[in-house]
Parts: C-alpha cells; sequence; structure tokens
C-alpha cells in the first residue's frame, strides 16, 4: 500500500473537494482518499504508482503539487469509515427529516426564511447521500444522480424567487412569526447537534469535514431566520422573511450550480 499526500492550493471548500473525489473515481488503484480542506492537502492510499493521480489533479488545474509518497506496511488509517457512515446518515437523515418539518411549517405560515431553510436543508440532505452513494458505485452513476439533484435544487430555487418577487411587488398576509421562530429554533438545535457528532468524529476526511462546513453554514441560517421572525414580530412587516429567504435561495442555486458543474466534469 502507497500513502501519497498532495497540496492543493484551490481547494478551500467542499466544491472542489467533491470535484476532485468524483474525478479520481475513475482510477481503480486508489483505495482511499483522505481531505483536509484546512490545510488543502489530500491523503492517497493507492497501489501502483502515483502519476495517473497526479495527472488527473494537475487537469483540473487547482495549484496541485507532490508533497510525498511512502510505502505503508498496514491499511488502519485507510480503515474507520464505518463511524464516518454512521454519522453521515445520522446527519442525512436529520437534514431530511427537518426538511419535511421546515417546508411544511414554511407553507402553513407563508414564511419564505423557512421554505428557503428547508430547501438547504434539502440541499445537504442531498450533498450527503451523494458522499454515501461514492462508496462502491460507479461514476456514471453518481453522476447522473449529482445532476438530477443539481437541476432538481435549481428548480426549486428558482420557484422560490419568483415567489419572493410576487411577495415583494404585492401585498401579503404577515408570515407566521411564531412558527418561524419555534421551528428554527428546533432546526438550530437539529444542526448543532449534528456539529458535536461531526468534530467528535476527528476527522480530515472529506466527506466529515465537507459536512462539518454545511453544518456550521446552516446555523448561520437558522440564526438569520430567527433573527427575521423576530425583526417581522416587532417592525410588523413581511420584508425582513423575504430578505433572509431570498439569501437562503441564493445558497442554494449557488450549490446547484456547484454540482452540475462536478457532474459534468
Amino acid at each position: 500500500m502507497i500513502k501519497t499526500t498532495f497540496k492543493i492550493e484551490m481547494m478551500d471548500c467542499p466544491g472542489e473537494e467533491s470535484l476532485i473525489r468524483m474525478k479520481l473515481q475513475d482510477l481503480d488503484i486508489i483505495k482511499s482518499q483522505n481531505y483536509d480542506l484546512k490545510n488543502r492537502t489530500l491523503i492517497v492510499y493507492h497501489a501502483g504508482d502515483y502519476k495517473s493521480i497526479e495527472a488527473v489533479l494537475a487537469s483540473l488545474d487547482l495549484g496541485s503539487h507532490l508533497v510525498e509518497s511512502m510505502e505503508v506496511e498496514t491499511q488502519g488509517e485507510v480503515n474507520g469509515d464505518g463511524i464516518q457512515r454512521k454519522v453521515l446518515w445520522i446527519v442525512l437523515i436529520i437534514n431530511f427529516t427537518f426538511f419535511l418539518v421546515e417546508i411544511g411549517a414554511g407553507l402553513i405560515s407563508e414564511s419564505m426564511g423557512l421554505v428557503a431553510d428547508s430547501l438547504d436543508m434539502l440541499a445537504d440532505a442531498f450533498v450527503y447521500g451523494m458522499s454515501l452513494l461514492a462508496v462502491g458505485a460507479a461514476v456514471s452513476r453518481k453522476k447522473r444522480v449529482a445532476m438530477l439533484c443539481g437541476y432538481f435544487q435549481i428548480l426549486l430555487a428558482l420557484l422560490g424567487f419568483i415567489e419572493v418577487i410576487k411577495r415583494f411587488i404585492g401585498i401579503g398576509e404577515l408570515p407566521g412569526f411564531q412558527i418561524m421562530i419555534v421551528v428554527s429554533v428546533l432546526a438550530l438545535i437539529a444542526n448543532v447537534v449534528c456539529l458535536i457528532l461531526l468534530q467528535k468524529t476527528k476527522s480530515n476526511d472529506a466527506h466529515i469535514q465537507s459536512s462539518i462546513i454545511f453544518s456550521s453554514n446552516d446555523v448561520v441560517i437558522n440564526t438569520g431566520v430567527i433573527l427575521a421572525g423576530f425583526l417581522v414580530w416587532s417592525l410588523k412587516t413581511g420584508f425582513p422573511d423575504l430578505i433572509i429567504g431570498s439569501i437562503v435561495f441564493f445558497i442554494v442555486l449557488r450549490g446547484a450550480i456547484r454540482i452540475l458543474k462536478l457532474s459534468r466534469s
């Protein structure tokens, strides 16, 4: 077994990590990929020469270069996926459950903030699902799933933007700020739990690091929806809800475009 470390200067977000992982899926010699987004490094456990891996990374033009390559006796560092898979499954289930809760609550309360946050939860669930699907799945199948997810998220985000515009130019009812606040607080608690579970793995694996970033972003978004709920309550206007909804819809749209790019690469 050979352990090869690469420095990738432009790998600073889950989008680049997903792109690299998908491209490397085509190489049969790779046994495991461990990413460290914070330090922008990739450790690959593989058989044979590392040149084919280096060539794929170079083709992505992300500023990659070899750090070191050495033989290792055991694959102990590669194993341990079981705990990470369990954590990813838990995070996926929590995100999809709160997508259902928030989309229902958002429609009932007529809150664009909750609807948008629910789509962000769904987008995260898609990413976690694709991470789990990557293990043992054909690359072509993963790319098709990624493309479908991307188009579906774009459709939902555009429909959300249309609804926000209609409410900006029209006079609608005040969104139910009580439901906004209560449901967003519950979602915030759920995302904090996800964040704690992910951080407890103490892993630099790509899926775990990506999940930590997503959960951290969700905590910020949940806080924004809670703040919007209090502003709706105090100002007696629905504009704060529309503003936070627009911001989150943009985040969902940006994530969907990124997924489409990596699915076509």
